[in-house]
Parts: C-alpha cells; sequence; structure tokens
C-alpha cells in the first residue's frame, strides 16, 4: 500500500493507524500547492480531489476520504480493536463520531485556515469550534478514549487536527480533559514514529 500525505495534513490519523497495525505501506509526501508528490509526480493523477489522504492498495485502487481510510484499514485486522466490528451498535457510534470529528472539528478548522476570510469571520468559526470541544471534553472527562477504555481509528483523527490549535493559538489548557487526551496519545510509539517521519 502506499499513503500519500502532507506534514500537518489530516493523512496523519491514517499514517499513525498504519504503523498501530503493523501494516507494511510506502509514505509518500505530497506538496499541497504544487500537487505533486516528493518523486515529481501529479498527485492529481492519483486524486483528482487534490487533497490527502490518499492510500493506493495493491491492486491500484485508491481509496481517499479519512473515516473511509480509516474504517478500511482498521477491518483489515479487526483483532487489533481498532473499530468495533462491522454491522454492531459499536460501529454504528464509532461512525457517528468520525462524522462529527470530520464535520464539525475538521471541518471548522478548515475554514480557520483560509486567508481569504477576515477576522470577524474567523471568529464565528471559533466560537462554533469552542461548542464543539466543550462537548468533547465532557466525553473525555469519563473515560480516556472516544469509544471509552481502548484506543480507536476516532482517537488518531481527533489527535490529528486537535494538532492543529496550536496554529491558532488556540490553548487547550480551557479544556484540561482534551489537554491530558492530546498528551497521553503523543506518547505512544506509534504516534512519535508518524510524527518523526512526517516532520523529518
Amino acid at each position: 500500500m502506499k499513503l500519500y500525505y502532507a506534514p500537518q495534513a489530516c493523512s496523519l490519523a491514517c499514517h499513525i493507524v498504519l504503523r498501530e497495525l503493523q501494516l507494511p505501506f510506502e509514505a509518500i509526501r505530497v506538496d499541497n500547492r504544487s500537487k505533486r508528490t516528493a518523486e515529481g509526480e501529479d498527485f492529481l493523477a492519483i486524486n483528482p480531489k487534490g487533497y490527502v489522504a490518499a492510500l493506493q492498495l495493491d491492486n491500484g485502487e485508491v481509496l481517499t476520504e479519512g473515516p473511509a481510510i480509516l474504517q478500511y484499514l482498521a477491518d483489515l485486522k479487526p483483532e487489533a480493536g481498532l473499530a468495533a466490528p462491522q454491522g454492531s451498535w459499536q460501529r454504528v457510534r464509532l461512525q457517528e463520531t468520525l462524522n462529527f470529528i470530520t464535520s464539525e472539528v475538521h471541518g471548522i478548522m478548515g475554514w480557520l485556515f483560509n486567508s481569504a476570510l477576515d477576522d470577524q469571520a474567523k471568529d464565528l468559526f471559533r466560537q462554533k469550534l469552542f461548542k464543539r470541544l466543550a462537548l468533547l471534553e465532557q466525553i473525555l472527562e469519563r473515560q480516556d478514549y472516544l469509544q471509552g477504555g481502548q484506543f480507536s481509528v476516532a482517537d488518531a483523527y481527533l489527535f490529528t487536527v486537535l494538532r492543529w490549535t496550536a496554529v491558532f493559538a488556540i490553548d487547550l489548557a480551557a479544556w484540561p480533559a482534551l489537554l491530558k487526551y492530546q498528551a497521553r496519545i503523543e506518547q505512544r510509539p506509534t504516534v512519535r514514529e508518524a510524527l518523526a517521519l512526517e516532520l523529518a
């Protein structure tokens, strides 16, 4: 498999999960501006959407969209417990959580990267984001991970997008359970390995 990634992008979640599952893969860096890989390939020929993550399977198929990739990977090694079994109520809850992260955390923070928006517009998005972080705080005050007591693909995703708060000078100390959660996940060896490669 080939994982197309960009540093500081949401593809980090897929990178972490690949390492958690100890699946063989090649990490291929993409320049988000030029849409070229480190080897000079046209990334748009691989993923016409133009953004990471993209996972190219050994049969040549390319899977895009983080939540889909994360669940696909988890199902390759169900014994690892990174996602509840297909068809179970717990899997529906996982999908609910992934959708919340992608639309209500990732989606909102995406607007903060937009230089065309003025400060007033960005403040509106910040206030909306803070409400979502407060909801996550309530969950993580009660349990170590989003799905309960065990790390899942949802945690890899939330950890990844919460790292962007530092870019926008949003201090997670306002949400102590989230701050502890981030620190706990950052200590995982797979997370350290993925970050070391991506930030090198």
